[in-house]
């Protein structure tokens, strides 16, 4: 039986999986990253086989997966099992455990604990911390921990009744100015890359232009130095309208659907399973079965 290797400390490459320092190389070159939101086995090996570079297990599966109206009900625990999920999946993509509401605002050792169980229990490469000012002291407890962190700012989804809902952030030359020196400090605070969450483009490819580390877009224009969607999104596994940034390259909820209903028709007018769904024995083990089972009736 194969077995999968065990992963290396965090910001250690795998054989064969990307290392972070190459993502500050991808943006030196101009190459284009590839991040997609994913939360289990199955969508890590897909975006795997795609050649998507990082997956970022976020704290949106309160959402898409579990139900809920928010990302904040997600807990430590439920983000622990999707990231192990996703790594069983995934081989050469860096695997980004999001940090759920709660488990890093306290303290800068409330954020290095909950960083620990991410690294330890799920084995993900890296932490993705929302927001700046107190969280830039997280971030550089963290990564001196030793613990690689993504940044994130503009639309903050854990903070969004604070910002006034899921809105663009920075629309305003104040609040331009000040994503991007939250930016600057994140970088300044040890991030590796940052996250640009529904911030106008031109701001957007400002702030790109004056990090060094690479910037990951989700609403933020084509002058970030990489991209990311959410799986269901871009999927079209969902009911009802999408984000204004979100680009669906297929359609899949109807085709799930008719799948199901086809075969709860079959089950139910009895032409599935068909023979060839089913396991046969032989003629002599069956005749060995029914008079063992008629004996043990003539014994009641």
């Amino acid at each position: 039986m194969t077995t999968r290797p065990r992963k290396p400390a965090p910001g250690t490459p795998a054989p064969g999986k990307l290392a972070l320092p190459e993502l500050a190389e991808m943006k030196r070159r101009g190459d284009r990253i590839v991040m997609i939101t994913a939360y289990d086995a199955p969508s890590g090996r897909i975006a795997d086989d795609a050649g998507v570079d990082l997956i970022l297990v976020g704290d949106s599966a309160a959402m898409v997966v579990l139900g809920h109206d928010s990302t904040v009900p997600a807990t430590v625990d439920e983000m622990i099992i999707l990231t192990r999920a996703v790594n069983r999946g995934a081989r050469r993509p860096l695997v980004i455990a999001d940090l759920p509401f709660g488990s890093y605002q306290v303290s800068d050792e409330q954020a290095i604990e909950t960083g620990v169980r991410f690294v330890k229990e799920a084995a993900a490469d890296a932490v993705k911390l929302e927001g700046a000012g107190p969280t830039v002291a997280r971030v550089r407890a963290l990564t001196t921990a030793g613990i690689p962190v993504m940044g994130h700012v503009g639309l903050t989804p854990q903070t969004a009744t604070m910002l006034g809902g899921f809105k663009a952030q920075g629309r305003s030359a104040a609040k331009a100015v000040r994503l991007y020196e939250d930016a600057l400090a994140l970088e300044a605070a040890g991030c590796f890359s940052i996250v640009l969450e529904a911030v106008p483009a031109p701001v957007a490819a400002r702030i790109t232009e004056a990090l060094a580390i690479p910037t990951i877009g989700i609403g933020a224009g084509g002058g970030c130095d990489g991209q990311v969607l959410v799986w269901h999104d871009l999927l079209g596994l969902y009911e009802g309208g999408a984000p204004r940034f979100v680009k669906q390259y297929a359609e899949l909820a109807p085709t799930i659907r008719d799948a199901v209903a086809r075969y709860a028709g079959e089950v139910r007018d009895g032409s599935f399973p068909e023979a060839k769904h089913t396991y046969a024995m032989s003629e002599d083990e069956l005749a060995l079965f029914e008079a063992a089972i008629a004996g043990a009736r003539e014994g009641v």
